[in-house]
């Protein structure tokens, strides 16, 4: 840090002579220039330096600046533009160094010493987990104890080197006339305001993709090393803060009822469930103005219980298994953001720990990355046991270049036949993903009837096609149950509706190819919908479940096997008796009246949904004073340390 004040400090000087001293013959026009170029020099140092450090060397630094599919450039200019604003702020030419620099090389430290033992770099949301980052720097320190003794020294040093270059630097950079201060401003904050609401990832820009700005919030070490930590730090902080609710206290989650909220009891003989999200599963004969030809999901429909109202579309998987696991709600959450990679941090309680709770085993499945999604991660602080990804399975059949939902099932079925006691499976499918390509499949055994042109109708027939391998796959797991002799339940779901692109808008299905985030019942329901089964071998299918979010799968799941609890029966059981949809744009009530924008109108808020926020929020972000009683087998599994 001594060093880049010290070369901070000599740019200064040199503009200093370059544009300071009386009587020059130079232009403002060329003064201007200079002051532009020099910041320039600045921003293109900060950038290089800060990728050097977030990525613990100089393995694609130049590729990322110098590529034009990448936005290093893009960086360097958003520097440079707000460096010249605050040089215009504040009066002074370069002074803007001593607040830029700091504030974009101290967080890539800090990301690059938390990547040598969390793996992830820094978020903003890291903030709100301060206790684990204490914890870090003791096994820092006896790790590398000269590292950390270098880190306490320099940044005393570093701090004391801003305060006498800041001191310096007033003195001598160059002052601005009145009107380079407003002409500077007037340019660089509309330049900054057009950055802030290119940032907002949540929202398609064309300007955005043609920087090659790509926001990659699904897989964050690919966001992070595409668009540069400055970029990828950026597209983070609408997520950091997630802001206790109004009302939030101690106070307020004592008065919370616990009694009538349902005690713990079970059923005498435990039933093994096996938990089933598959990927982009959706009934495609909803497409009115084509027919196909047999039906591609003959045993879903016979079997079907209800519908899962998705809160994402064609993609966020994260975001429903979120929800469906915890029995917590997107809703509650900052919109646009991912809990899987933003918030789970620490043990949060789930199914996976109710049911190790009850004695079961908890092992959770995916044939794909397990970092994708953050799942290795994840499932720890779930609960779960043992996750068997892509890396730890046996080599799986593919379909196209996906794992096959059969060899998955038949995974499910070897895995359970080697356990004697009570089981919870929670399996990930992944057939179903898009882009559906045409010929994934050698022959497509279901005929398209309808006005389509030749690309839609292939990008139709591979996932119908895909959809009837899930049904088939679906019935030999439950062939399989049926011959079993303890009860086993299945729960399938799908996590959203797939990407079709123009299949939609040439069917009249939707008039976009995404679906809405705000319209009528009817219309949220018809472009957020996926087919549920909740089914046992021994009672068959759980029916009129209606259309409900993932949040409330553990009350109707955990009612299904005969499990009493505080609360995904109880609290979960009071929810669901007055809504079925608990989205962030509307509530829906069992009679489908809708509460549309009830976030904007907390002073109104139901109770009910209030309580709900408030005990979200005390698991997730809180201190927990909600544990012990309404999830019981949590705290009793954590007080074991197991």
């Amino acid at each position: 840090m001594i060093a880049l004040g010290m070369r901070s400090a000599a740019a200064a000087r040199f503009a200093s002579l370059s544009t300071g001293v009386r009587g020059s013959a130079q232009s403002p026009a060329l003064r201007a220039a200079l002051g532009i170029c020099l910041s320039a020099l600045i921003a293109l140092f900060a950038t290089v330096a800060v990728e050097i450090i977030a990525r613990d060397g100089f393995a694609d630094v130049r590729e990322f600046l110098t590529s034009p599919v990448r936005p290093g450039m893009t960086t360097v200019v958003m520097l440079t533009v707000l460096m010249l604003s605050l040089d215009a702020a504040l009066g002074r030419r370069f002074i803007s160094a001593l607040i830029v620099l700091p504030l974009v090389l101290v967080p890539a430290i800090v990301s690059s010493q938390k990547q040598h033992y969390l793996t992830d770099p820094l978020y903003p949301s890291d903030v709100l987990f301060g206790r684990q980052i204490m914890e870090l720097l003791p096994v820092m320190a006896r790790d590398r104890p000269w590292t950390a003794v270098a880190m306490v020294v320099g940044i005393v040093l570093s701090a004391v080197a801003i305060a006498v270059l800041w001191h310096f630097a007033w003195r001598r950079c160059p002052r601005l006339s009145r009107t380079a201060q407003l002409r500077q401003l007037c340019i660089g904050l509309p330049v900054i305001a057009a950055f802030g609401a290119l940032m907002d990832y949540s929202k398609y820009s064309y300007i955005r993709d043609r920087l090659q700005v790509v926001p990659m919030m699904w897989d964050q070490k690919e966001n992070y090393r595409s668009n540069g930590f400055i970029l990828a730090f950026i597209f983070n902080i609408p997520m950091a803060d997630v802001a206790a609710p109004v009302g939030f206290g101690t106070q307020a989650l004592d008065a919370i009822p616990t009694r009538n909220y349902g005690y713990l009891s079970g059923p005498r003989e435990k039933p093994d469930v096996i938990m089933l999200m598959s990927e982009s599963f959706w009934d495609p004969t909803r497409l009115k103005t084509v027919t196909l030809s047999p039906d591609p999901m003959p045993n879903i429909r016979a079997e079907q219980s209800g519908h899962v109202f998705s809160p994402e579309f064609g993609g966020m998987t994260a975001n429903v298994e979120f929800e469906a696991l915890t029995g917590f709600s997107n809703a509650f959450l900052p919109y646009g953001s991912i809990p899987y990679q933003q918030y789970i941090r620490s043990n949060v309680p789930s199914l996976a720990t109710f049911f190790r709770g009850e004695g079961y085993a908890a092992r959770s499945l995916h044939p794909f990355s397990g970092w994708f999604w953050n799942r290795n991660e994840v499932y720890k602080d779930f609960g779960f046991e043992q996750f068997r990804s892509e890396e730890t399975m046996p080599p799986m059949e593919k379909r196209g270049i996906f794992a096959s939902d059969e060899s998955l099932m038949k995974e499910i079925m070897n895995e359970a036949d080697g356990i004697d006691r009570p089981f919870f499976f929670f399996g990930v499918t992944l057939q179903g993903h898009g882009p559906y390509e045409p010929n994934r499949y050698v022959h497509n055994s279901v005929d398209i009837k309808g006005n389509l042109n030749d690309a839609d109708r292939a990008t139709l027939a591979t996932y119908t096609q895909g959809i009837k391998e899930a049904d088939d796959s679906l019935k030999m797991l439950m062939n399989w149950a049926e011959k079993r002799d303890r009860e086993t339940i299945i729960v399938l779901w799908g996590d959203h509706l797939p990407p079709l692109g123009n299949v939609y808008t040439a069917t009249g299905y939707m008039p976009d190819q995404v679906a809405t985030r705000k319209a009528s019942v009817s219309v949220m329901k018809q472009e957020h919908e996926t087919p549920l089964v909740i089914w046992s071998n021994k009672k068959g299918s759980k029916k009129d479940v209606g259309t409900i979010s993932p949040s409330l799968l553990p009350y109707h799941l955990l009612k299904f096997a005969g499990f009493e609890h505080p609360y995904y029966t109880g609290f979960l059981g009071r929810v669901q008796k007055k809504y079925s949809v608990i989205d962030r744009y509307q509530l829906i009530a069992r009679d489908n009246t809708p509460s549309p924008d009830w976030v904007l109108k907390p002073k109104s808020l139901d109770p009910l949904v209030r309580d709900y926020r408030y005990l979200q929020h005390d698991i997730m972000f809180g201190k927990a004073q909600t544990l012990d009683r309404f999830f019981p087998q949590h705290a009793w599994l954590y007080a074991q340390g197991t």
